[in-house]
């Protein structure tokens, strides 16, 4: 399965449209954010437009987002995921020998590492606020991670 990974999205609904609008068009059905999306207001508009499943965890710019959770972990493919946004958080995940990849956000800076046997890997920021817009796409069963630049994408 193909999986988006995006973070910190801090409200900007027209690069997250954009990113959305690609990934529609591309037949993928879950997002995994990695936090910072921001607002209610935006995770409802987002969860309009995205035809499949969006999982959400809690970031520090999360106003009034306390029902999210501090972190997420799900098994996709037999690869054991887990999901934060903060890189200390992940790191701790990411050591414990319990998953297959953990991702992660804050920094909005593109990673990828091994700890151990497992992938630590930040997909970036959507938002474009600090680096260009990025996002993740992971295939599972070819374990298989692709960073997106959104300026980059075709939309037809």
């Amino acid at each position: 399965m193909k999986i988006a990974i995006i973070s910190d999205t801090h409200d900007n609904l027209k690069r997250f449209e954009k990113a959305i609008n690609w990934l529609n068009k591309n037949n993928i059905k879950l997002i995994l954010h990695c936090g910072d999306i921001s607002t209610k207001a935006t995770i409802n508009a987002v969860e309009e437009m995205f035809l499949g499943e969006i999982k959400f965890v809690k970031g520090n710019a999360d106003y009034r987002l306390d029902s999210l959770p501090e972190k997420l972990e799900i098994e996709i493919d037999k690869k054991r995921i887990a999901v934060c946004h903060f890189p200390d958080i992940a790191k701790r995940l990411a050591e414990s020998g319990k998953f297959d990849v953990v991702f992660y956000g804050h920094t909005h800076k593109p990673w990828e590492e091994k700890i151990g046997k497992c992938r630590f890997v930040n997909p970036g920021e959507l938002a474009g606020q600090l680096f260009k817009p990025t996002f993740a796409i992971y295939d599972t069963e070819k374990d298989f991670l692709e960073l997106k630049i959104l300026e980059i994408l075709k939309i037809n």
